[in-house]
């Protein structure tokens, strides 16, 4: 009588993982099975604030939810996709310059702070439905 252990890799939304045989699935520690690292997983989906952007947001009484951080980390991946290095997210009457590479928000304004001002050094603007 043959030993067959079945071993599954754990699920994900969506996504089913494959049945292995005994032998596990050959991989370099603190990847996923698709490759990437868990810290390149956790930067993608990870909006990080500079001190200034904080101060700001503090300052101008600026409140953001988990809904509203997630619609404008997927703003982010869109200017990412684009090539975008440094760009304008305008999020209702809420302005942010992002350094898109690194996932950061380097700054943020609320409506009355945005008159009569210029923003430089962007290579890009997404507006956030």
């Amino acid at each position: 009588m043959s030993d067959h252990r079945i071993m599954t890799l754990p699920l994900t939304a969506g996504r089913a993982a494959p049945l292995q045989g005994t032998r596990a699935l050959a991989r370099t520690p603190g990847t996923s099975p698709e490759g990437v690292s868990f810290r390149e997983l956790l930067q993608r989906q990870q909006l990080k604030f500079s001190h200034h952007a904080e101060q700001r947001l503090e300052q101008r009484g600026i409140v953001l939810n988990s809904d509203q951080l997630e619609r404008i980390a997927g703003a982010v991946d869109q200017a990412a996709a684009k090539g975008a290095r440094d760009s304008l997210v305008l999020f209702r009457d809420i302005a942010m310059i992002v350094n898109v590479p690194n996932r950061t928000v380097v700054t943020a304004m609320d409506g009355s702070s945005m008159k009569e001002h210029v923003f430089t050094q962007i290579d890009s603007a997404v507006v956030v439905s």
